[in-house]
């Protein structure tokens, strides 16, 4: 089966990929608000929402060539989350099919380490991927939760994000654990250098999934790069604080 894909407006190809357990729909308003300018195109990842049937992969890298003849080149690519790390590796693969990246509550690496302070602890996702065993759609329901915590606009967020799970179907158990199994052993800092394009990283000041002090680190890794911070959003800010979000979007494109 082929990729779930919707595309809507007309203008420069834009492209978003949506993070770990949820699928295209949850960018809906943003979709619809950016429709006028650009021709946005959405994409279910392979087990999530209206591609469930797609064949899965347990390598970035992989993941990234199976979305190549479903999208859009030359493209820009926005990725939250765990989408973000699939639109990190297209820009390594195929430098040309990327005119510019978003990157939202993304990190290069997710997990924290002896030299990365910016994450979680292995040990949460793995726990994560325990639970999935014993009861799915509650270890669905805290990873939300997660997302949202200390977020200004918490509730309203997670409601959101609770409408959008299940509206296109649930998303497979085994896609779930590969998911999880990604954004804990996908380390793309190394390579950041050798991404061209023009890059911009947006953070939530609240996030505990993607903290903010990785803007810091990023003036290292790569140092071409631009980041925001959004003052009071958590790990969704395109939903908690999406004027804002979008105002960083169109100015950034703009520059």
């Amino acid at each position: 089966m082929e990729l779930f894909v919707e595309t809507q407006g007309t203008g420069p190809d834009l492209v978003l990929v949506h993070g770990w357990g949820l699928h295209g729909g949850v960018f809906d308003t943003l979709a619809a608000e950016l429709a006028s300018r650009f021709r946005v195109t959405r994409v279910d990842l392979p087990g999530h929402g209206r591609s469930v049937s797609c064949a899965l992969a347990n390598d970035v890298e992989v993941v990234t060539a199976q979305l190549s003849a479903a999208l859009p080149t030359p493209a820009i690519w926005v990725g939250w989350s765990l989408g973000g790390l699939i639109a990190l590796q297209r820009a390594l693969s195929v430098p040309d099919s990327v005119r510019a990246l978003i990157l939202v509550a993304t990190s290069p690496r997710f997990i924290i380490g002896t030299d990365w302070p910016h994450g979680v602890d292995d040990a949460v996702l793995q726990q994560f991927a325990r639970d999935l065993d014993q009861d799915y759609a509650a270890t669905l329901a805290r990873f939300l939760a997660l997302q949202v915590r200390g977020s200004a606009q918490a509730g309203a967020t997670l409601r959101a994000l609770r409408a959008r799970l299940l509206e296109q179907g649930a998303p497979t158990p085994a896609a779930l654990h590969i998911g999880l199994e990604l954004l804990r052993t996908t380390d793309l800092r190394a390579q950041l250098g050798g991404i061209d394009c023009p890059t911009h990283f947006v953070f939530g000041e609240r996030d505990v999934l993607a903290p903010a002090s990785i803007a810091e680190a990023l003036r290292v890794l790569m140092p071409a790069a631009r980041s925001s911070i959004i003052c009071g959003a958590g790990h969704a800010p395109f939903l908690s604080h999406g004027a804002e979000f979008i105002e960083l979007l169109e100015t950034f494109l703009r520059d």
